[in-house]
């Protein structure tokens, strides 16, 4: 909802500024989306004097103009607009102006060879209009080199949020009662009285609709006005349209738009020679169509509602009238409709069509059912104020429904529901100010009857709320809520865990799956599974009969539809039960399996892509354990891993002589047996084989200590049997000096004949970071010598010669 500053104080007698306006207008819950100032804009625009217009000599459209901007300061400035002439007082831009339509600053240039000092602006270039034909004429008597903004009033305009149930406030009235009885001044008296009639309508009105429709239009109101002039609307009324954004189009049109945005209040006025007959509101008739203000021509059926003549539809009632009447600079003959739609229909209407026009908008919300015939009056007035003519008798068909309503309010609910401690009288004030009715009651409750244009005002609770707003949020004291006692944690260790597992996989780029905990009986056996006493009774499809052995077999299945869809490259993860059966039928452990497919990522010209191993799995095995509160560091790997996964492409992780995963590439046996394309990498973590942390008092985290002290990187090459695992090597130098050494990591693998029959070669980094001292070479040494003997202990190997 936008107006101008001007228009409010039209209904609003009020010194308040317009910052002031703004702030007690998103207080009253107005939100103010925009406060446009065009003032701020314009400085450095000057009032200059064209003395003289002569022809460009090297162009037929331009024009040199010699510009007096005050002070005996005379200026050349080329121009083009049809307009520039001797006599003309203008609004004059000097070099390093900003233009605000383009946000340009002007520089001193040369047109067609000839310098130009400065520019005379359009009405447009200014950003106070759409007018761009030729430069702004301003009053001849204005005086030449004063600032504009000091000789020329500019109309701040505000940009309203208004919410649904506020649709008295889609019209400048509405919004000037609101601050009104908040205390921004005073809102003015506002009357509508009737216009004599000089002869009977020749058109009647009438209403037609079946009697479960009778409340698609309750009440019609006419009149015919003869002998109207329709020319351009007075500059008045063309500022306050332009302002807000609506092109002015002719008086009678400029009229409709002013009293829709003035008192929200639609109306319609067709050109009555055009009519054919008399004039109804009805339901559309299947089939029937209209050619619409807009151009568009629209499909009608029976659930909207119409306006019509005895020929055929003339507009869509409470949303958009029809070309065929529409009024032009021939109309010589008006008639004006003022109506009451139902909204919903309306509403329903409008979506049906995708037709979002301002008379829908208050409509669908609501319009004051008592202003039906003073609106029509209103807009008679104005017609024959600019438009002159002569009335007709007004015609009226049905009749408004009744909105009386009185609701009882207790004043001592507003300190309750609203914690504000505000006399009877203050309350009494703040209602009236709204335009509500109060009539004190024996006990003490007051009854209020709202006014008309309040629909939304239906019970005790929205009384109360409406005193709290006008009374001001800002101020209802501050209460400070009883602080409620911290909940215990309801989370089990087990159930934080997976949680942890969940975010630390999700982290490592992999999607989280949740399938079945059933499996097929013809895939269970490649898994371990099969057992009879694991087959369901009464499976929900025939391909989901068995518990599942493990929480591959569903995890390779999803994998496999994805790569038929597209989409081969993909991570997924499960945390759930597995069923294994044996003394006890049904036992089932909780597992995290996860399924890798296709390649490690996109293709690049500088990281080519691989297929996903049995390495990429050992590190998701991993992440997986550190996740679940394990150490991956206190774990060993064996080639034992099950018959599922691939013979020298596969391995499990031990903490002692319990498994707690396994990991490796899918047999191909399997991947056949699931119609599966590979390569896929899998892994499975067994949480209940993980110990869970010691509880341990909660404690802040140290502060981190970072060494100022170069670290030592070492090389170490050594020679071991075949059969040594990597991890071992590794283990035994980083608990050589648990202190120093940071890192160890294999860098190299050596087998040849050089080396004899069943050995290798493991090539490894160490990592020594000092925190108290730089290392001398002595020490380095010593360290270095502590971790071959290490390692020479713990897998018998030899450094490399």
């Amino acid at each position: 909802m936008k107006f101008t500053l001007s228009w409010l104080k039209q209904h609003l007698d009020t010194e308040a500024s317009v910052d002031d306006i703004g702030a007690r207008l998103t207080m009253l819950g107005l939100e103010v989306e925009s406060l446009e100032d065009p003032a701020k804009d314009l400085a450095g625009f000057t009032v200059a004097h064209v003395v003289e217009a002569v022809q460009h000599p090297n162009a037929d459209r331009l024009r040199v103009c010699t510009v007096d901007a005050g002070g005996g300061d005379r200026l050349q400035v080329v121009c083009g607009a049809p307009n520039a002439r001797a006599g003309l007082k203008v609004v004059l831009a000097r070099p390093g102006t900003r233009i605000p339509v383009t946000g340009d600053v002007l520089k001193k240039g040369a047109i067609r060879g000839v310098e130009s000092q400065g520019m005379m602006c359009s009405w447009r270039e200014l950003g106070l209009g759409e007018d761009h034909e030729g430069i702004a004429e301003l009053d001849p008597a204005l005086p030449v080199g004063r600032p504009l903004t000091e000789v020329v009033s500019f109309d701040p305009v505000f940009d309203v949020s208004i919410t649904p149930n506020r649709a008295d406030c889609l019209g400048v009235r509405g919004i000037a009662r609101d601050l009104a009885a908040s205390g921004l001044g005073t809102l003015k008296p506002f009357e509508v009285k009737p216009v004599p009639a000089r002869f009977p309508s020749p058109i009647s009105v009438s209403l037609n609709f079946p009697r479960e429709a009778a409340d698609a239009c309750p009440l019609f109101a006419g009149r015919y006005v003869r002998g109207v002039k329709n020319g351009e609307s007075p500059q008045w009324l063309k500022d306050r349209l332009v302002a807000i954004g609506l092109r002015p189009i002719s008086a009678l049109v400029d009229i409709t738009n002013y009293i829709t945005y003035d008192m929200a209040r639609p109306l319609h006025v067709f050109d009555a020679d055009r009519l054919t007959g008399n004039v109804q509101a009805r339901l559309a008739r299947p089939g029937e169509k209209l050619l619409a203000l807009n151009g568009k021509e629209y499909v009608l059926d029976e659930t909207m509602t119409v306006i019509a003549d005895d020929e055929r539809v003339e507009g869509l009632a409470g949303v958009i009238g029809g070309e065929e009447t529409g009024c032009t600079a021939e109309t010589a003959n008006v008639f004006i409709e003022a109506a009451l739609f139902d909204p919903l229909r309306t509403a329903a209407t409008g979506r049906k069509l995708e037709i979002l026009s301002d008379a829908r908008f208050r409509f669908e919300r609501g319009v004051d059912p008592a202003f039906v015939v003073p609106a029509m009056e209103m807009a008679t007035a104005m017609i024959l104020e600019l438009c002159g003519g002569e009335p007709s008798e007004p015609v009226i068909a049905g009749a408004a429904p009744d909105w009386h309503r009185v609701i009882g309010l207790r004043p001592q609910r507003v300190t309750s529901l609203g914690g504000v401690d505000l006399s009877t009288d203050a309350i009494t004030g703040i209602l009236t100010g709204l335009g509500c009715q109060v009539i004190p009651g024996a006990d003490g409750t007051l009854m209020v009857e709202p006014p008309s244009w309040r629909g939304d005002l239906t019970a005790e609770h929205d009384l109360v709320e409406e005193v709290i707003r006008i009374h001001g949020y800002d101020n209802v004291p501050v209460a400070t809520l009883p602080r409620a006692p911290m909940p215990r944690t309801v989370l089990t260790p087990t159930q934080r865990r997976g949680v942890a597992v969940r975010r630390g996989l999700a982290g490592r780029g992999m999607i989280e799956t949740v399938t079945w905990s059933f499996t097929s009986s013809a895939f269970a056996p490649s898994f371990g599974g099969g057992k009879p006493d694991l087959a369901l009774a009464n499976p929900i499809s025939s391909d989901l009969d068995v518990m599942r052995p493990s929480v591959l077999p569903n995890l390779i299945a999803a994998a496999g539809r994805n790569a038929d869809r597209g989409a081969k490259d993909l991570a997924l993860f499960e945390v759930g039960p597995q069923f294994d059966g044996g003394a006890e039928p049904g036992q089932q452990r909780q597992v995290v399996g996860g399924v890798r497919a296709g390649r490690t990522g996109p293709r690049h010209w500088n990281a080519p892509p691989r297929a996903v191993d049995a390495f990429d799995a050992k590190a998701d095995a991993l992440a997986t354990i550190a996740a679940a509160g394990g150490n991956p560091d206190s774990l060993q790997v064996a080639a034992d891993a099950p018959s599922w996964y691939h013979p020298g492409r596969s391995g499990s992780l031990k903490l002692g002589n319990k498994v707690v995963a396994w990991f490796g590439e899918v047999h191909p046996r399997v991947l056949k047996t699931m119609d599966v394309a590979g390569p896929l990498a899998a892994f499975e973590v067994f949480l209940d084989a993980i110990p869970l942390p010691k509880a341990r008092p909660t404690k802040a985290r140290p502060l981190l200590k970072a060494s100022p002290f170069q670290p030592v990187e070492r090389d170490f090459a050594f020679v071991v049997d075949a059969t040594v695992p990597a991890a071992t090597l590794i283990k035994a130098a980083r608990d050589a000096d648990k202190q120093l050494i940071t890192e160890v990591s294999v860098f190299d693998l050596f087998e040849g004949p050089s080396l004899g029959e069943g050995r290798k070669s493991l090539a490894i980094a160490v990592t020594l970071q000092p925190t108290e001292k730089t290392l001398t070479d002595a020490e380095i040494e010593a360290v270095g010598q502590k971790i071959v003997a290490a390692v020479g202990k713990a897998t018998g190997g030899t450094l490399r010669g």
